[in-house]
């Protein structure tokens, strides 16, 4: 048995109508967000990685959660509300022991029948509690799980559908919400999201729908280093990249997400500070392996990835980027030693776009689904634009499909075959890539080809399936991290995605934000924050 243990001033108006009426408190954080509207409160999130960021792990738990006290090196997983967890000899089935004397928000025990519940609401279409808002955000992120049983109040066991050394990182998605206040709310999720009930350090007070969100500590947490030392934390949906930083600084929030770069050099010489740190993030274009894209041609994809000049557009990003030479950022002890270089050399690029049969008087034809804004995307509509430029030096003429954020995620869910994206030959997606899971094999694995899981682009081939079973049969670390260097040298020999650039996560924020700890993660910590004036 094995045990894991620009114009700023432009926008001043209409932030100042949307923040009007919200009084500064001392102790109160109000933070400017890149989404359009508050993440879904019921337990899985929607808005993306920054709805389970501001949304998820401050009002719930997982069973297993990341390390998020650290800037100086990768986030790892930890003991959540399970305290422990081992797979037995079978390799399917897995032993989690629960915390014991954890309550929700409503005073009720969190046990094992609980997270069973928890599971079918997600997995389980024919339960009463399951909800499919909630299941279209955690199902795909669980696709090893194929049962689950409460042994007593405190074992629970998960069997999976073949051996799969992923599940911890899996469960990390899965957050749990209370029973019993979706009893006391008559057994409808719309009642519950109004007033919400998990096992997390913050809890929802106000809760008003495109305008705010208001939270406050858990005085009661189970993990006393995680009692929040605000008084509250206001969340603002503010899409829009000038609107956030007008917000800021004309001091209608504390926080934003994602500044603008443009910016960044006058609120520095206004006092604000900006964070950033480097985390396990890409930004790329994901292609579609359809019958007849034409990025089924290995030299097209080779050329795309050749023709951009990605120390070019750093300026364009304030320098808050790492060039991308892979899936994977170059740091990674995954990378691996692939043998194509991905760099700019715009004459390679063209010799293959003519080996492929194209040329000034035989363009092709693209077409590409973007957002506006959205978690992690940083500044999607220049940064394409600056794409679009790039590829029709090499006779590719990209047309655009542009969707609201979370429109952007329901196409990426249907796959690149569904009427709704009209036809899109890619689209532009950041990645969480933290994990063997999630970082690679969701994105093109045969058996989770979009609708059933998140291959957008319907990719499917025998040499990369079989590593990927490799990754999953592989428990041990170090063996396991070989698996994955040849999967992404695959990645990127095969240039099977058209790859940018990785985030460096910037926000901004006023000096008298004191606490903060930058994580090398998708997510953060809220609780070490105070306001000091």
């Amino acid at each position: 048995m094995k045990t894991f243990g620009k114009g700023v001033a432009a926008f001043a108006t209409a932030v100042t109508l949307l923040c009007g009426g919200m009084a500064q408190a001392q102790g109160t954080l109000r933070v400017g967000m890149t989404a359009a509207d508050i993440p879904l409160t019921t337990g899985q999130t929607d808005q993306g990685g920054e709805g389970m960021r501001f949304m998820g792990y401050t009002v719930y738990d997982s069973l297993i959660e990341w390390d998020l006290t650290s800037a100086d090196k990768p986030s790892v997983l930890i003991p959540g509300l399970a305290t422990e967890w081992s797979v037995g000899d079978d390799q399917l089935t897995w032993t989690f022991k629960l915390r014991p004397d954890v309550t929700f928000h409503d005073g009720s025990p969190f046990t094992a029948e609980v997270a069973v519940w928890n599971f079918e609401k997600l997995l389980n279409d024919q339960a009463e509690q399951y909800d499919p808002r909630q299941s279209a955000q955690g199902k795909s992120r669980i696709p090893a799980v194929a049962s689950y049983e409460a042994v007593d109040d405190l074992t629970l066991t998960i069997t999976t559908k073949e051996p799969d050394a992923t599940l911890p990182y899996q469960l990390a998605w899965i957050l749990m919400s209370s029973k019993a206040n979706w009893e006391a709310m008559d057994k409808d999720w719309e009642k519950v999201a109004m007033s919400p009930s998990g096992t997390g350090p913050w809890k929802l007070e106000t809760f008003v729908p495109r305008e705010r969100a208001e939270l406050v500590p858990n005085t009661e947490y189970w993990d006393e280093e995680r009692i929040p030392k605000l008084d509250k934390m206001v969340l603002m949906p503010l899409p829009e990249p000038n609107a956030r930083a007008a917000a800021l600084m004309s001091g209608q929030v504390d926080w934003i997400e994602a500044p603008a770069p443009d910016t960044i050099p006058a609120m520095e010489g206004n006092g604000l500070v900006i964070s950033s740190n480097a985390y396990p993030h890409n930004w790329t274009w994901h292609l579609s392996r359809l019958e007849g894209s034409p990025w089924n041609d290995i030299n097209v994809r080779k050329a795309a990835n050749l023709a951009i000049d990605r120390e070019g557009m750093m300026p364009l990003l304030g320098g808050l980027m790492v060039p991308a030479k892979g899936f994977l950022p170059p740091s990674s002890q995954w990378f691996g030693n692939p043998e194509f270089d991905v760099t700019y050399d715009l004459e390679a690029a063209k010799a293959l776009m003519q080996e492929a049969g194209y040329g000034p008087d035989n363009r092709l034809k693209v077409k590409a689904l973007i957002s506006p804004s959205g978690s992690g995307q940083m500044l999607p509509l220049p940064m394409n634009e600056y794409i679009q430029q790039s590829l029709s030096e090499i006779w590719i003429d990209v047309e655009f499909m542009v969707v609201e954020w979370n429109q952007m995620i329901n196409l990426w869910r249907a796959g690149a075959a569904d009427a709704s994206v009209d036809g899109s030959q890619s689209i532009n997606f950041t990645y969480f890539i933290q994990d063997p899971f999630t970082g690679l094999i969701r994105h093109l694995d045969c058996n989770l080809i979009a609708p059933n899981g998140t291959n957008w682009g319907h990719y499917c081939d025998d040499e990369m399936q079989a590593l990927f079973e490799g990754i999953k049969t592989t428990f041990d670390p170090e063996e396991q991290n070989a698996v994955l260097q040849k999967t992404h040298e695959k990645f990127v020999n095969d240039a099977l995605f058209l790859f940018v650039t990785h985030d460096v996560a910037p926000r901004a924020m006023k000096p008298s934000v004191k606490g903060f700890v930058q994580a090398q993660n998708w997510y953060q910590n809220f609780s070490s924050i105070s306001i000091e004036e």
